[in-house]
């Protein structure tokens, strides 16, 4: 949040993801802002594989899937293209999860996610921050 909002690359970032004509025409390199977010993203995900696989002391290829899955869950939550509403919805699923093991059994704590996404996809598609926009074609 930091860089996105208080640095010249994260104003840059947001031009960009904005309107990238107009952020072209305004002086800024957009592959350049592209690959950097780009570059942060990778080392974040590359940084918290390490994480993970030393905690668990074993590397496998779908061992973040139900993180991922989870993840999206949250964005979706929250509402897509908002950070706080990221941060919003894997608040709520985290309380949504940890309230249904405590209260029904610990064994659907993956479905309680999983039936919340679907719930906020068919009532509320924007998710719980996000606003409706134009369509993009």
């Amino acid at each position: 949040h930091l860089i996105i909002h208080k640095t010249r690359i994260g104003a840059a970032m947001r031009a960009v993801s904005q309107d990238k004509t107009t952020a072209a025409l305004m002086g800024i390199g957009v592959n350049r802002v592209i690959s950097f977010t780009f570059a942060i993203g990778s080392a974040m995900g590359g940084l918290a594989g390490v994480l993970v696989g030393l905690y668990y002391n074993a590397i496998f290829p779908t061992m973040g899937y139900v993180a991922g899955v989870k993840a999206f869950a949250a964005a979706v939550l929250g509402g897509i293209g908002s950070v706080p509403g990221a941060i919003l919805g894997g608040g709520v699923l985290g309380i949504a999860e940890v309230m249904g093991a405590g209260y029904i059994s610990s064994e659907y704590r993956d479905g309680i996610s999983y039936a919340v996404m679907i719930g906020v996809i068919l009532f509320k598609p924007s998710g719980l921050i996000g606003r409706k926009i134009g369509e993009k074609v």
